[in-house]
């Protein structure tokens, strides 16, 4: 009986699982056609790319600044309808922005899709790590490959909804947050159940308490690390996602729709890559996961600014395969720093990350207009030599 009800319950957890990781591939779908629209919305309402920096920026300050105040929040007050709350937010700012005419409004609506981001995020990634059996970075791999598929979807909507019949088609897209909205029906009672049981546990003291593997003041030292390779990892990564489409349109003199198609090649490989970084880290060791996905892309973001059209096409998807690998790593090698608080952790990296995509979009979009988009490429493309610091990161599994 015992082991019917134990495989009754991974089935319902890996259940659980591919449901976050389908909802996390709507949300970010959602959110991937801001960036997939910028080319549009730059010519309709006659921006330059300090403007469109600042779009990025706006949005990604939102889905970053309250990401880590969710998840503190979430940690010590379970709601089990909060994933659907928050997709309501990014259902209205793509309403808003599939019809405004002026520039404040789409800060305005990128702003309200940001938030419903940084709602989701945290909060999904804590249902992740409960629904895992143990097997955190395969969990975390299949929930963040949702999210890397989704964003790849983003492209391949504009180019063929978008851009050939006008931004108000944004409209139509926002139905994904509905859909969205009745697949966490089912996650959201199994987590209501979690945490009925866990409020029994508490109360009859039947808990296990999760102790940190390091020092308080060695642990803040290792968050000071991550911090940097996630500095090195997201500035190329949102350099590719914002600015890509122009760099090949520049170079190249290609048309929008076709670098919205090469825009998805990219994409497509982060999503690939996702999955293969956070098993491999639990089988090897996320500490070599991360120093090789970062580090190791190097040689390959120093050529491309430097090769043919088909040869920066093949080494973006490389690249995009190789890079996205280190973030699944990253998140749970942070989430065992501090087991107890997997809300507050999953909010401040993918809040950082978000954040530093924003400022990093506003930089460069500022650097882009004075220097050329070309030049551009050519200096984001030394970021991933700070990858390196990944080897002064103290081995967790070792200690766990």
């Amino acid at each position: 009986m015992e082991t019917n009800k134990d495989s009754d319950n991974q089935k319902a957890a890996l259940g659980i699982l591919f449901a976050l990781s389908l909802v996390h591939c709507i949300n970010d779908t959602l959110q991937s056609v801001i960036m997939a629209v910028y080319p549009i919305v730059k010519e309709e309402l006659m921006l330059d790319f300090v403007q469109v920096g600042l779009i990025t920026m706006v949005y990604r300050i939102s889905a970053s600044v309250f990401q880590p105040v969710v998840g503190f929040i979430m940690d010590r007050y379970h709601k089990s309808w909060s994933l659907p709350f928050g997709m309501t937010f990014t259902f209205s700012g793509l309403l808003i922005l599939s019809c405004v005419q002026h520039y404040w409004m789409v800060l305005l609506s990128v702003g309200m899709i940001g938030i419903g981001s940084s709602i989701f995020h945290p909060e999904a990634s804590r249902l992740t790590s409960l629904a895992s059996g143990g097997k955190r970075g395969f969990a975390q791999s299949l929930f963040q490959v949702g999210g890397n598929l989704g964003s790849s979807f983003g492209p391949l909507i504009a180019a063929f909804l978008i851009s050939p019949y006008g931004r108000s088609n944004v409209s139509i897209v926002s139905i994904g947050a509905l859909l969205g909205m009745i697949i966490m029906i089912p996650i959201c009672r199994w987590y209501a159940s979690k945490i009925r049981e866990s409020e029994i546990c508490t109360n009859s003291n039947q808990y296990i308490l999760h102790k940190r593997p390091f020092s308080f003041k060695k642990t803040i030292l290792v968050i000071v690390l991550i911090i940097v390779l996630i500095f090195s990892n997201k500035v190329y990564i949102s350099s590719m996602e914002s600015f890509y489409t122009f760099y090949l349109i520049s170079k190249f003199g290609i048309s929008v729709q076709e670098s919205q198609f090469y825009l998805f090649v990219f994409l497509l490989a982060t999503a690939a890559g996702t999955i293969v970084g956070g098993p491999i880290g639990d089988k090897l060791g996320r500490k070599y996961v991360i120093c090789g996905s970062i580090l190791g892309v190097s040689p390959f973001t120093l050529l491309m600014p430097h090769v043919s059209l088909v040869s920066t096409v093949i080494l973006s998807f490389v690249i995009g395969f190789i890079l996205s690998s280190a973030f699944p790593a990253i998140l749970v090698y942070a989430q065992e720093l501090l087991p107890y608080k997997l809300g507050l952790i999953s909010g401040i990296f993918f809040g950082f990350s978000f954040g530093v995509a924003g400022i990093s979009s506003a930089v460069i979009g500022n650097f882009t207009d004075s220097c050329g988009i070309e030049n551009v490429y050519n200096v984001v493309s030394f970021t991933p030599l700070l990858g390196v610091v990944a080897y002064f990161l103290p081995d967790i599994n070792k200690r766990l």
